[in-house]
């Protein structure tokens, strides 16, 4: 009679017996594991997912830079206006605004510091629709003469693809403006109209009409226009020059800092220039817009060529300045942000 196992044995031995291989529970994954397949799946969703690129001179393309547009000028604007009412009163009433810090210390006097961001809502609205306009606009019409022109005519006549396609922008860009500028100027000069644009708009449609919103849009393309085309032909070319002359390495081996410190000095710069040949045309917007009935003659008149050149320009050239640097600066943020090339094209330097 064969002895009996006990059950605590045949336990022990039925642990020391050799497991069979256990297959794996979804056979389909270990096979993809080995072959790489799943790899290839998974590289693939990431690629779906993964941000789009903006294909150049798409319409995608220019309504990127059409909000750059808004981000970079309706921000800087709103955020210089209290240089941007000082410079305006001292425009329409010189004997009492004598002169920058005798400009800060009256307003604050009399109206408080709240005084020195009225218009701030009109800034901001108006700027940023010029804004959009200007830049969204000026990327196509660039584009746009220059593949009239040809390659080769294009590169030869590059400047003056630069200045008509910014003049073509801004025609457009001081449209969308125009309103808001003139309830902004209202609002800062004369005091006790209104306390901003909720206000000031319906109360200048009942003094002055429709119409007289728009009143002001031959000086303003007189003082934008020009601004402009020297905005961004100045800024184009020192680009250009920058890289050129002033830089150790190419701009494709610039850090996307460097180029953007680039476009703050060459915007800076092109500011300078803006404001000196725009200005006269600054001053009467301003004199327009807080003269009821005035016309063009009356002003130079009354102002005389030489103040009309002059008056309020220190403070204008520092608030424009900072202003244009500033603008493409964040513009050109904006767009390397979006995964777009800061503006401005330059020949590599030859190794």
């Amino acid at each position: 009679m064969a002895p009996q196992t006990s059950p605590m044995v045949s336990a022990a031995l039925a642990t020391m017996q050799p497991k069979q291989e256990q297959q794996p529970a979804v056979p389909a994954l270990s096979s993809a594991l080995k072959t790489g397949i799943l790899g290839k799946m998974v590289a693939a969703s990431a690629a779906e997912v993964a941000p789009r690129k903006i294909e150049l001179y798409s319409s995608e393309y220019y309504w990127t830079c059409a909000l750059g547009g808004v981000a970079s000028c309706g921000l800087t604007h709103m955020g210089v206006t209290p240089l941007d009412v000082v410079k305006c009163n001292i425009q329409t009433d010189p004997a009492k605004y004598k002169g920058i810090s005798t400009g800060f210390r009256v307003l604050v006097s009399e109206q408080g510091a709240a005084g020195l961001f009225k218009g701030w809502v009109p800034t901001l609205l108006g700027y940023s629709a010029q804004g959009a306009c200007k830049f969204g606009l000026y990327e196509y019409f660039k584009k746009t003469y220059a593949d009239m022109a040809g390659e080769e005519m294009a590169k030869k006549y590059q400047s003056a693809i630069f200045l008509a396609g910014s003049a073509s922008a801004e025609f457009f860009a001081d449209i969308a403006l125009c309103p808001f500028e003139a309830v902004k100027v209202k609002v800062q000069t004369v005091p006790g109209f209104a306390k901003g644009l909720s206000d000031g708009l319906p109360k200048f449609v009942a003094q002055e009409g429709w119409g007289g919103l728009f009143k002001g849009i031959k000086p303003l393309w007189g003082r934008q226009i020009p601004y402009t085309m020297m905005k961004f032909g100045a800024f184009e070319n020192t680009v250009q020059a920058i890289y050129k002359y002033a830089m150790p390495k190419p701009k494709s081996e610039c850090t996307k800092g460097e180029q953007l410190g680039v476009s703050f000095a060459a915007g800076y710069i092109a500011g300078v220039f803006c404001a000196i040949v725009s200005h006269p045309a600054d001053n009467l917007v301003s004199k327009l817009n807080a003269q009821k009935g005035a016309t063009v003659g009356d002003i130079v008149k009354e102002m005389g060529w030489y103040a009309l050149f002059t008056r309020g320009l220190g403070l204008r050239i520092i608030m424009i300045g900072t202003l244009t640097g500033l603008q493409w600066g964040i513009y050109d943020a904006f767009k390397v942000a979006m995964g777009l090339p800061t503006t401005g094209s330059v020949e590599e330097k030859k190794k």
